[in-house]
């Protein structure tokens, strides 16, 4: 038997990771030097979208917010837990190219695996993006582990999707995009006099890229839906994943325009994580799926 552990950046409602038997590991954020813990185990999701909202209408506000790292330590807390329960480890992380927080997991593992020797397994898959393209295959684990598949095939085979788990998003304001050096100021400027929307995704390789402009709101969330409803595969099996930054109601025509478009499994919509939200402000909206590949046609 295995334990599933994720960061918080995974983006998972509290009712969800109980539902599924999910470990998180929370970030904590730094809001006008007042701590903030990214994740409430005991939250509902009408509370977890009230404290979306009032984290993000903070940040319009122009609070000063710092996030950090996971240390090594609390991962290697957290996972001997589990091996000392006689149980193996598998981690889903935030992208490596994104966080150095893999890295303080990988740290963490050769510690306790030098400690426990070849007893237990540890197995850390990088999700090479963020947000519920981590949650929703953390969740795809725990129904693989329920039908009895070991730590291995687990991980093997979800080492597999994550090269096909898109995530495509829109931004509200695009000085949160200058301010993490994703876009020039200038840039930043002009595009919000006229109206620039950026569609931008996570690319194979784990980095956030841009892949069009739109002018407009409304025309940049149309373009998700589309992206979403031409790439998906099997979507009468999927999961779903909508992250929104105090933009709820942009979440649900979001989430009403593609279900007038196709059939999925299900949805998974709730109020974008601290910890990489804080990078992209707030009023973005990002859909998360798996297609045939990431290059999105």
């Amino acid at each position: 038997m295995f334990q599933i552990f994720v960061d918080s950046a995974a983006n998972l409602p509290a009712v969800t990771a109980k539902q599924y038997d999910i470990n998180v590991i929370s970030f904590v954020n730094l809001v006008d030097g007042k701590e903030i813990t990214c994740f409430d185990p005991d939250l509902s999701p009408e509370e977890e979208r009230q404290k979306g909202t009032e984290y993000y209408q903070a940040m319009s506000r122009g609070c000063e917010i710092k996030t950090g790292l996971i240390s090594t330590a609390a991962f290697e807390e957290a996972f001997r837990s589990a091996l000392e329960a006689d149980q193996d480890v598998l981690y889903f992380s935030l992208s490596k190219n994104i966080s150095g927080t893999y890295n303080s997991a990988r740290l963490a593992s050769e510690e306790l695996l030098d400690e426990f020797g070849d007893k237990h397994k540890i197995r850390l898959v990088d999700s090479l993006n963020a947000s519920l393209a981590q949650g929703i295959l953390a969740v795809y684990a725990s129904e693989m582990r329920t039908k009895g598949m070991s730590v291995d095939e687990v991980a093997d085979t979800l080492e597999y999707y994550v090269e096909k788990m898109n995530g495509v998003f829109t931004v509200g304001d695009l000085k949160y995009l200058s301010r993490t050096g994703r876009i020039k100021g200038s840039v930043a400027t002009i595009g919000n006099v006229l109206k620039i929307k950026p569609i931008l995704r996570g690319n194979k390789d784990g980095y956030i890229v841009s892949y069009k402009n739109c002018r407009g709101r409304k025309s940049a969330l149309n373009e998700l839906v589309n992206l979403v409803c031409d790439n998906i595969v099997e979507p009468e099996k999927q999961i779903l994943g909508i992250a929104h930054a105090d933009a709820y109601e942009d979440s649900l025509y979001v989430m009403d325009k593609i279900q007038q478009k196709i059939k999925v499994r299900d949805f998974i919509n709730t109020s974008y994580d601290f910890c990489t939200g804080s990078h992209v402000g707030p009023d973005t909206i990002a859909l998360f799926f798996i297609g045939k590949d990431r290059e999105l046609s």
